[in-house]
């Protein structure tokens, strides 16, 4: 038991940002991770839809006889917790709690800014944990739907690349939040620019070490954390175009992706 795989899924490459911070607290363990590359973006689509492609993603996972399944996209675990959590029978991590979590403990004026994709902030998915937790808290929720494309296309510190976020941020500023959550996992690339754009007393919260530390915390509670030596062998799956999944995807891990394989149930 101790020894089965963590399952991984995202849209496509954003989720390997996770990836590599289960890499910092989890090295021993392996991990199988699937990229929906054939249907990314899933920011633009109904609930119904990323609904049926994250049942579908896991199902995929769960082949692989995985312990834990972590949805490492913030618009599916925006929609599609419940129904996961009903639908496996091995625990299930989503992005939202963890990072929610976070921002609570962190801010000191209680004033938190929240981004991500139209679909992550329409569902008031943040909105809602981070006043389960503090109903004092002000948020302010912004989509920012360009920064996926320009971490994609590499542009991490062009000046289109600043400019685009000084215009998307600018309110945060006027608003005074001293927290600021990237709801989505492609942003924690930009974090240098989003850092800079919003000043050195804005706290920058990203979700993928808050999820790691969940995992960890969930794995050793059930007596589940991996006690193997040797060194794990993980794989990376995506449902369409492999060869850019790995281009890109080595940009989000931060090491080589010597290998992925085509996933072939869409």
């Amino acid at each position: 038991m101790k020894n089965r795989p963590i399952g991984i899924f995202d849209s496509g490459v954003g989720g390997l940002t996770v990836v590599k911070q289960m890499f910092k607290k989890l090295p021993n363990e392996k991990i199988i991770y699937l990229g929906d590359t054939a249907r990314v973006p899933y920011g633009t689509k109904s609930p119904e839809t990323i609904k049926r492609f994250s049942i579908e993603n896991a199902d995929f996972l769960l082949k692989f006889n995985v312990k834990i399944i972590v949805v490492a996209c913030n618009t599916a675990s925006s929609t599609s917790m419940e129904e996961l959590i009903k639908h496996v029978r091995v625990p299930v991590v989503g992005v939202i709690k963890p990072g929610a979590r976070k921002a609570v403990t962190v801010t000191r004026n209680n004033r938190i800014g929240v981004i991500g994709t139209y679909t992550t902030i329409k569902s008031k998915a943040y909105v809602r944990e981070i006043k389960n937790i503090s109903p004092k808290i002000d948020i302010m929720s912004k989509p920012c739907p360009l920064f996926v494309p320009l971490v994609e296309e590499g542009w991490l510190r062009e000046k289109a690349t600043f400019a685009i976020a000084e215009k998307y941020l600018a309110s945060f500023r006027r608003k005074g939040i001293d927290t600021l959550v990237l709801g989505c996992t492609h942003y924690p690339l930009l974090k240098q620019v989003i850092g800079k754009v919003m000043g050195k007393s804005v706290k920058i919260i990203d979700s993928a070490s808050s999820v790691a530390e969940e995992v960890h915390a969930i794995l050793m509670s059930m007596g589940e954390l991996s006690d193997s030596k040797k060194k794990p062998h993980h794989r990376f799956f995506a449902t369409d175009a492999v060869e850019h999944f790995v281009r890109v995807g080595e940009r989000f891990l931060g090491t080589k992706i010597h290998r992925a394989e085509r996933a072939n149930y869409v």
